[in-house]
């Protein structure tokens, strides 16, 4: 990473910035944080219902493997992987226009899992299957709360979003900030990962080497490149 880059992703991790979708900052490393990154993706192991209106009998529940991908009779194998279920839809829709006329398709998914991974200075790190709806705050309170030493007004949420980019965002959970409803709290999606820094954050590679690249259980590692932040 030049110096350039690591520079401007330092004044982002300093600076902080709102967990709010419209006001996210990022460098080129990390783009912007959007409402649509807000959608629950599909992931491997996921099950998704594909009806085939006008094919019915082409229509079948599948498990998305660990590609990524799912298989459908008469379609090429389909990406469904960093997709919503209406990406995917559209995608076998247009797979299944090499063999049907109008295929006229809907996709349901059953989401397998919704774990995410909390780590840095709260009691307990670790994975953790959270409700649907709960918002970063209630993620740290099941890995029993902050220590100490915790920053909490620089906890970083990292986030895959469309195309598995790597998002970043920190947030305020000072306990000031939650009583007045200034808190930085979005609500969690599978595979996020939040992480409590013990001092403010002025390097950014130290950082991401002692309380993310680490940390990170292997399962959540695969789910994140960041191989760019070096020894």
């Amino acid at each position: 990473m030049s110096q350039k880059a690591i520079a401007a992703f330092a004044l982002m991790i300093v600076a902080g910035f709102a967990g709010c979708a419209a006001t996210a900052r990022a460098d080129v490393s990390h783009p912007t944080w959007t409402a649509a990154d807000a959608e629950t993706r599909i992931y491997p192991g996921d099950d998704l219902d594909v009806q085939v209106w006008t094919a019915p009998e082409l229509s079948r529940t599948v498990k998305v493997g660990p590609d990524g991908r799912v298989a459908l009779p008469l379609a090429a194998p389909v990406m469904a992987a960093d997709r919503t279920p209406q990406e995917v839809e559209r995608a076998v829709t247009a797979a299944l226009m090499a063999s049907l006329r109008d295929p006229r398709v809907s996709v349901t998914a059953k989401f397998a899992t919704r774990q995410v991974f909390v780590g840095g200075e709260v009691a307990r790190p670790g994975v953790y299957e959270l409700p649907a709806g709960a918002d970063a705050m209630q993620a740290v309170l099941m890995a029993g709360g902050f220590t100490q030493a915790a920053r909490r007004d620089q906890v970083v949420l990292l986030r895959r979003g469309e195309g598995g980019e790597q998002l970043t965002v920190t947030m305020d959970l000072r306990t000031d900030a939650i009583r007045t409803g200034r808190a930085d709290a979005p609500s969690m999606q599978r595979m996020d990962v939040i992480m409590a820094p013990k001092r403010p954050i002025a390097q950014v590679g130290a950082f991401m080497q002692t309380y993310v690249r680490d940390a990170l259980p292997i399962q959540f590692s695969a789910a994140y490149d960041l191989a760019r932040f070096g020894r």
